[in-house]
């Protein structure tokens, strides 16, 4: 008797179920709470709601997470009173939601790099240093002073002093040597012509930059030279 009282609100609860089932149209297999089978929108509404959970947007933006779950969980609850037409709107809405939550603000891009600075004018200057020497000898004075008078046409330039050896020594040699010398003329500019000490520079290039061969001693009295460069700014 028990049995058979068992086996008829089964059948009972099968026969419900089926037909709120058959009176819900477009259902897909998606167990969840007491069916299972729902509208496709609804467990796309779920997978939209938790993904947005796992990527963090629940404690990222708390107040839209929730509107967008409390919306899936409304969603579910029209359906199960069969109202499918409503429950798969606001499903769909539920996942449009979730699919927006925290958007990135975008990000604006670095302003480009100003143009670099092109040299507007170069004046060529021979210094006679002694042998392994930086020291600006008298001698030399009127054309270093000659340079001073070139560099004032520029008041508004920028100013770089390039210093060059001929190929005699070793690589190593030379760089340290032609940085040495082109410091020495910058000091005499900033020094003598009263230069602003912030618009010029040295830089040394050894033997990398010849001009003339290193093979007569008049080509390598070419290549021994400091270089007045005058940029844009």
């Amino acid at each position: 008797m028990k049995h058979r009282v068992l086996r008829n609100v089964f059948f009972a609860l099968f026969i419900l179920l089926t037909s709120f089932m058959l009176g819900c149209a477009g259902i897909v297999y998606a167990p969840k709470g007491v069916l299972l089978w729902y509208p496709e929108e609804l467990p796309t509404a779920d997978t939209a709601v938790e993904n947005a959970r796992q990527e963090g947007k629940e404690s990222g933006c708390p107040e839209e997470f929730l509107k967008a779950e409390k919306m899936r969980d409304t969603a579910y609850e029209i359906y199960w009173q069969c109202r499918t037409t409503k429950a798969i709107k606001m499903a769909m809405e539920a996942k449009r939601l979730a699919d927006s939550l925290c958007p990135q603000k975008a990000v604006a891009a670095p302003p480009p790099p100003p143009p670099a600075p092109r040299v507007i004018d170069k004046l060529t200057v021979h210094v006679n240093f002694d042998f392994d020497k930086s020291k600006i000898k008298q001698q030399d004075s009127q054309k270093l002073n000659e340079a001073i008078e070139f560099i004032k046409k520029y008041p508004d330039a920028r100013i770089v002093v390039e210093g060059h050896t001929d190929s005699i020594g070793t690589e190593e040699y030379n760089q340290k040597l032609s940085s040495r010398r082109a410091k020495a003329v910058k000091k005499y500019f900033i020094t003598n012509g009263n230069i602003d000490e912030s618009k010029i520079s040295s830089v040394g290039y050894g033997e990398s930059r010849p001009i003339e061969t290193n093979k007569t001693h008049s080509g390598r009295y070419q290549n021994r030279r400091s270089e007045i460069l005058i940029l844009s700014e």
